[in-house]
């Protein structure tokens, strides 16, 4: 166990949910909320970076307003899973790729869910061909494209400016 978790696991636990909601919380208002001091406060966040609780502070944009047009696609992976190693070493080598945005091992129908982007439908077309399904290990793909973001994260995406009026009997 983690020194950090033995401090105050409801504490650290309150910092990640307050963090969850919104990362540009400064130290201050952090520790506003918390009822700790700023110093207290900078010393916990430093020591989650450190201890790698926290990974990395992201932003999500709205593609249709900053006119990021690259394509996103879910590819269902089926993988061969490695004696001693099981599905960690292939699911790693697939995560590594640049084109590649998150990688989940899952349950169900098939084994590994990969989301990733490319600058069109070809360049992720041959990077199924080409890169995933060619790996030794991997059974099959089913890949979906992204057509429209409407939810990300928990975050609701700006509902569209054309409405229809109820229609009633």
């Amino acid at each position: 166990m983690h020194n950090l978790l033995k401090v105050n696991p409801q504490l650290i636990s309150d910092i990640v949910r307050l963090l969850e909601k919104n990362a540009r919380l400064s130290i201050s208002d952090i520790a506003s909320a918390l009822g700790i001091s700023v110093e207290e406060t900078a010393g916990l966040l430093k020591e989650l970076e450190k201890e790698k609780f926290i990974l990395a502070y992201k932003t999500i944009f709205d593609p249709e307003k900053i006119q990021k047009n690259r394509v996103r696609a879910v590819i269902e992976v089926k993988i061969t899973p490695e004696r001693g190693g099981g599905f960690d070493k292939l699911s790693k080598r697939i995560a590594g790729f640049e084109e590649v945005t998150s990688c989940f091992l899952m349950s169900g129908g098939y084994d590994l869910l990969v989301f990733l982007e490319g600058e069109s439908l070809k360049e992720v077309a041959l990077f199924v061909s080409e890169k995933l399904a060619t790996l030794p290990g991997v059974i099959s793909t089913a890949t979906h494209f992204m057509l429209k973001t409407y939810k990300e994260q928990g975050i609701i995406f700006s509902a569209p400016s054309h409405f229809r009026l109820p229609v009633s009997p």
